[in-house]
């Protein structure tokens, strides 16, 4: 038998599915989000999650060994992955190699709504030093989208 998930309305939302804190450790690098695992494979060894960014919100800037895809749902925004910003609008795809930092970051007045497909077992992100922030801050688009020290 088929396992389906039925979209229900806004904001991003699927019957029968919880919807958890981003991260439930409690750490403050991040801000107004979300997430839901809509699937979950042994077999495939990979997960589907789906985040939902509130205007003005933003997951945690990290780096770690597995990779991932991520594909914008609804909504705009931004997001840093490695030394590139790339500006989001729906149905962008975005990959995020080993060992790049990244973050994403909902615009001032929108939400943002991403598809998320991870390995099911991964390592733990890292988060970057004052020497990391540093670095990337010394480019000035990194910088702006980073913001205020």
């Amino acid at each position: 038998m088929t396992d389906a998930r039925r979209r229900e309305e806004e904001p991003l939302r699927w019957e029968g599915v919880e919807v958890r804190p981003y991260k439930p450790d409690g750490q403050d690098t991040f801000r107004d989000l979300s997430r839901q695992v809509l699937f979950e494979r042994d077999d495939l060894a990979c997960q589907v999650r789906v985040f939902e960014v509130e205007p003005g919100g933003h997951t945690t800037l990290e780096r770690h060994h597995h990779a991932h895809a991520v594909i914008v749902l609804r909504g705009r925004g931004q997001c840093l992955v490695g030394q590139e910003v790339i500006d989001l609008r729906p149905h962008d795809l975005v990959e995020v190699g080993p060992w790049q930092w990244h973050q994403f970051r909902a615009a001032a007045d929108d939400h943002l709504g991403f598809v998320c497909i991870v390995n099911q077992d991964r390592d733990r992100p890292q988060l970057p030093t004052a020497d990391d922030l540093r670095e990337m801050a010394a480019d000035p688009t990194i910088s702006a989208f980073l913001g205020p020290a």
